[in-house]
């Protein structure tokens, strides 16, 4: 099984989108795909896919004594793909308990299929992260926006940090230096994970250890969503520099997806963007990501015996090259709605206006944050 974890820093960036449309694809690529929707809080991983009434899922199966969670595995309407609904309204899901956490994990990567998608919540909660964790190459989707980018990154480094309480004992010297850090809660916001590090690695180098054997394994993969213009994909280089410098991780880049108003529609419609519309930009974009992952797949075993190599620039490259071409694509669907008569003048400008509000509204809400940065680092807060 190949366990693909898929969270977001925040709400509003197209995860369940992305994790409906992706098992869609690798399931037409003759891949058996569970989708297990593990937005226990607020799950509608069910909407996406058209189930208007999934029926019992994850947290009835927490709920009783006992159980199978192969028995809540439902079919869906697609090829090869099958899915486990969240029951968000159930109460209590959004915070599970240490038992029930490992009774879920630990009948999760027991099921029989070829990739397990986890629709993971918005945020940066321990059970959201712990899930993230079950594989070494959890996908993190964003979008070009500030807050998002901003939210991708403590996802993170909250996620480091989980990693760091893992490998470091209460007991140790190491673990009683969080401790105290997690005491003095100012002292948090400001934390430096590298300087951080330094600091366990004098006082507790066994500790250190543990958690740089644990790093070595992860390596996050990235998927930037709703992408007006190529330059938008320059956000992700940012992204990719802040985690080398100041969390020393790398990304490796899976690709851009422009927004596409096709999937409002095709949501309302109760169908996927794959199915409501194979050929269009968007969808092309998320064939290719899978067909990433199905390499992945191939190369694991060669990957596992050749020293580790820098794919991280290689995946830049490629993902700021497909941008180019996907726009490109967009714009000549575009005049080719035109020319056949099937978009308006009209509908070209009301368009254009449209992006151009949005625009207004990210710039805006660029300069919100950027002033929002300036007052932190005056503060101090920034490190």
């Amino acid at each position: 099984m190949h366990v693909l974890p898929v969270a977001s820093g925040k709400g509003g960036v197209g995860k369940s989108l992305f994790v409906a449309n992706l098992g869609i694809a690798l399931g037409q690529a003759g891949k058996r795909v569970i989708l297990a929707d593990l937005d226990l809080g607020g799950s509608n991983l069910h909407l996406v896919l058209g189930e208007r009434r999934p029926g019992k899922g994850i947290g009835f199966f927490l709920n009783e004594s006992g159980g199978n969670l192969k028995d809540y595995v439902q079919n869906t309407q697609y090829e090869n793909v099958f899915f486990i609904p969240g029951d968000s309204e159930i109460p209590g899901m959004a915070n599970l308990s240490a038992t029930q956490k490992r009774k879920l994990t630990n009948q999760l990567t027991s099921l029989d299929t070829d990739y397990l998608i986890m629709d993971l919540g918005a945020g940066s909660s321990f059970n959201t992260i712990d899930f993230f964790l079950l594989s070494g190459a959890g996908t993190l989707v964003t979008t070009p926006t500030p807050t998002a980018l901003v939210n991708g990154y403590v996802f993170l480094k909250n996620t480091l940090f989980r990693m760091l309480h893992s490998a470091c004992p209460k007991s140790s010297p190491g673990g009683k230096l969080l401790q105290k850090l997690e005491k003095q809660s100012a002292n948090m916001q400001r934390v430096y994970m590298m300087d951080l590090l330094k600091e366990i690695q004098e006082v507790d180098p066994k500790s250190y250890q543990n958690y740089m054997d644990m790093i070595k394994k992860f390596h996050p993969r990235l998927v930037l969503n709703m992408l007006e213009d190529p330059k938008d994909a320059d956000k992700a280089y940012k992204l990719r520099r802040s985690c080398q410098q100041y969390l020393g991780i790398d990304l490796e880049h899976l690709g851009v997806m422009y927004r596409d108003e096709l999937q409002d529609t095709a949501l309302s419609s109760g169908l996927p963007i794959l199915v409501y519309k194979p050929r269009s930009v968007l969808s092309q974009a998320v064939f290719r990501i899978a067909d990433k992952y199905i390499q992945f797949e191939l190369e694991e075993d060669q990957h596992s015996i050749l020293p580790e190599a820098d794919y991280g620039d290689d995946s830049f490259e490629t993902a700021e090259m497909e941008a180019q071409l996907d726009f490109q694509s967009k714009i000549e669907y575009l005049e080719e709605l035109l020319q056949t008569g099937a978009l308006t003048m009209g509908d070209l400008m009301e368009t254009v206006k449209t992006q151009q509000y949005e625009i207004q509204q990210l710039k805006k809400e660029a300069a919100l944050y950027k002033s929002k940065v300036v007052r932190a680092m005056q503060q101090g807060f920034i490190g």
